[in-house]
């Protein structure tokens, strides 16, 4: 089964990685959702925003996300944001 390659992290700190089936976002055109095999995209994250990764193994990710940057690549996933914050930090 193909998967994500994904890496969260704020200015100042590091969040999450992971492997992952999908990710969704909320960017300044819309919400984003995406899957294995995604083309190549750069986004524009909204100001306060959910994010969630459902992770290969396990419960969902949930954060938020305060503006940044959403870059996929190559089932690669980076979400480089000014601020985010793990909704559930026990996953």
């Amino acid at each position: 089964m193909a998967e994500l390659n994904v890496e969260i992290v704020a200015e100042d700190h590091f969040v999450w990685s992971g492997a992952a089936k999908s990710v969704s976002a909320r960017t300044i055109e819309g919400d984003i959702g995406v899957l294995p095999g995604h083309t190549p995209l750069l986004a524009v994250l909204a100001g306060d925003g959910p994010l969630v990764v459902e992770p290969v193994e396990g419960a969902p990710i949930k954060a938020t996300i305060a503006g940044g940057f959403f870059s996929v690549d190559s089932d690669r996933v980076v979400i480089v944001a000014d601020n985010a914050q793990l909704d559930n930090p026990a996953a």
